[in-house]
């Protein structure tokens, strides 16, 4: 059977997702070393590389994101237009910070910035692979008497 009420309306978002510029694509997937411990997998749509189980790296519309130590967070945030990854509007992703646009043209600066991205993820704690736990209807037990004269009623039966 149908439901008869009329389901809300979804918002439209208010800056909708673009995809990420075909070159840029390319330009990531020729940065990233040639390293067993990367993963390259897609996160909401966009390409990212990972080590143990951390984003080490990604694109994100038009941009490049890295995450970095912070002595060479400080190094990058000195150049224009680098700043704090942030996928919504005021909501900055701790540790990762985007690369500037004319530095992403630079196939070399690239695979420095990623490589080093690599080696400070790689140092941190793996991510485990936790079990989900499956929801199992809990047996049912006989409920307790609510009153004290319930409890009596409960009694005398026995």
């Amino acid at each position: 059977m149908l439901c008869s009420r009329a389901m809300p309306a979804s918002k439209p978002s208010k800056t909708p997702w673009k995809k990420t510029p075909t070159a840029l694509v390319m330009a990531f997937d020729t940065s990233l070393p040639k390293d067993p411990r990367v993963e390259r997998r897609q996160m909401f749509g966009y390409p990212c590389a990972f080590t143990g189980g951390n984003m080490f790296t990604g694109l994100f519309q038009d941009r490049w994101f890295v995450r970095l130590s912070d002595r060479d967070r400080d190094e990058l945030l000195r150049l224009d237009g680098a700043g704090p990854f942030e996928p919504m509007a005021g909501r900055a992703m701790k540790g990762y910070f985007v690369v500037p646009s004319a530095l992403q043209e630079d196939s070399a600066a690239m695979r420095s910035w990623v490589g080093r991205a690599l080696e400070y993820t790689a140092s941190l704690p793996a991510k485990t692979k936790t079990k989900t736990k499956t929801k199992t209807k809990p047996k049912a037990k006989k409920s307790a008497p609510k009153s004290k004269a319930a409890a009596k009623r409960v009694a005398k039966k026995r």
